[in-house]
């Protein structure tokens, strides 16, 4: 039986690009009746990346409307009489200008509950910013490579998604409504605490440091090797016949021997065989 604790919750979303849409969509895997709202021009999302577009608004009503016009917010409005949330992706002056700040929100719907996802955490919520600026703040990027995913993006909307749950859960104890600030800064910054700590700093014990938790060569590619408790450390040293945990530096060059002598599957394979973790490393 598949859970849907929203299934009589309505959500109206404006919030374009990737964090709200992610969330959006999580939230109407969990039975939320979602419409989303979108300007006449569209979301750039469906532009850039048509199927994962199509996948996020998949079983969701989709709706254009000017909400700089009278009969654009005169519309959003009966919409917003029937929502338990409202997601919203625009800055503080934006959604002021819009008349969608919490303050004139809660007076026309005092049932309505709202998370707006902004950038950087007050007082700089009126700095602009987007997901390769939050990652160059924080030590997240190795110039020029670019990154491999939207990290702030995807972490700002699972926390916008737990906002959503935290509030509608205190609507249903208390029967107030409240407003949350989701900040894809702040939340990178969460993310990136493996870092701060050196953990995954590239001699840190999750960066390459611990020789059982590394990549390593094949006779055809990479893999990587995540043996980092001790139980998986003694069985791979044992299964690949190794006499002892040798030192750092010597345990990394039996190591790459050993593996250069298969190919990537077949020590996926072997793994699978001995209950290990290793996996092709996909490029």
């Amino acid at each position: 039986m598949k859970l849907l604790p929203l299934q009589d919750k309505k959500l109206v979303t404006l919030a374009l690009n990737v964090p709200g849409p992610v969330a959006a969509a999580r939230l109407a895997k969990l039975g939320a009746n979602v419409t989303k709202v979108e300007p006449p021009s569209g979301d750039a999302l469906k532009m850039a990346a048509r199927p994962w577009y199509d996948s996020l608004t998949e079983g969701q009503t989709v709706i254009r409307l000017d909400l700089k016009s009278q009969e654009g917010s005169a519309q959003l409005g009966k919409l917003l009489e029937e929502a338990d949330l409202l997601l919203t992706s625009f800055r503080p002056s934006a959604l002021h200008r819009l008349r969608l700040d919490w303050e004139s929100l809660h007076s026309h719907y005092p049932r309505l509950c709202v998370v707006n996802i902004i950038g950087y955490p007050s007082p700089q919520e009126e700095i602009p910013g987007h997901d390769l600026t939050y990652q160059a703040k924080l030590g997240l990027l190795r110039p020029p490579q670019m990154p491999i995913t939207l990290h702030a993006d995807m972490a700002g909307a699972e926390r916008s998604v737990s906002a959503a749950l935290a509030l509608l859960l205190n609507f249903a104890r208390t029967g107030k409504a409240e407003c949350a600030y989701v900040s894809l800064y702040e939340a990178m910054h969460d993310f990136a605490g493996p870092l701060a700590a050196g953990l995954t700093l590239p001699n840190g014990h999750l960066g390459g440091g611990f020789p059982f938790y590394s990549m390593y060569e094949t006779s055809d590619g990479w893999i990587a090797v995540g043996a980092l408790e001790p139980t998986f450390v003694k069985r791979l040293v044992t299964e690949l016949g190794l006499i002892s945990v040798f030192g750092e530096k010597d345990a990394r060059v039996e190591l790459q021997k050993i593996f250069r002598t298969r190919s990537a599957a077949e020590w996926e394979q072997w793994a699978r065989e001995h209950d290990l973790m290793i996996v092709s490393v996909v490029s």
